[in-house]
């Protein structure tokens, strides 16, 4: 492993000399990832983008992409763009990405099951803001707001997200 990756441990998640506490999904850690099933997919899952929300902060980096109210992503199998952000409208079933809880103001994007979906094998696990500490995800890294701008003001694209 190397120094920039972000690596979950059964204590949080170490990244740059510093452990930070974190949730995962609801369903625990999963070699074998399904739509639907809140768990968070084991595995070294690359970095591949971030998304923030310029109506509540300030550009996280410079390669942040800003998002609002007609960015989706799809979570529906039946999609041809599952697991892919998509615009409002969208006759699929989807996520909204600019929600009207803080939890996804900045999402760092993975590359689990992208860019080209086993359709079923999970969408959008992301790296984003809490509900609160010990409060699980639907399978995604969450951390508290003011430890994830810590976190992504000092990722790099040579950043990995490692989950064993």
């Amino acid at each position: 492993m190397k120094a920039t990756d972000l690596v979950v441990t059964p204590t949080g998640v170490r990244f740059r000399g510093r452990r930070f506490a974190c949730t995962i999904g609801r369903g625990g850690l999963t070699s074998w990832k399904k739509e639907g099933d809140g768990a968070t997919p084991r595995g070294v899952h690359r970095i591949v983008g971030m998304l923030y929300r310029p109506d509540r902060m300030a550009r996280p980096t410079d390669w942040a992409v800003p998002i609002g109210p007609g960015d989706l992503w799809s979570d529906d199998v039946k999609d041809p763009d599952y697991n892919m952000m998509v615009r409002r409208p969208h006759g699929f079933s989807h996520e909204v990405l600019a929600r009207a809880d803080p939890m996804y103001d900045l999402v760092i994007l993975t590359d689990w099951n992208w860019p080209y979906a086993v359709k079923g094998r999970g969408s959008a696990i992301f790296v984003h803001q809490w509900r609160g500490p010990g409060r699980p995800t639907a399978g995604c890294v969450a951390f508290r707001r003011d430890h994830l701008l810590w976190i992504a003001k000092r990722i790099t694209h040579n950043t990995r997200l490692v989950i064993a």
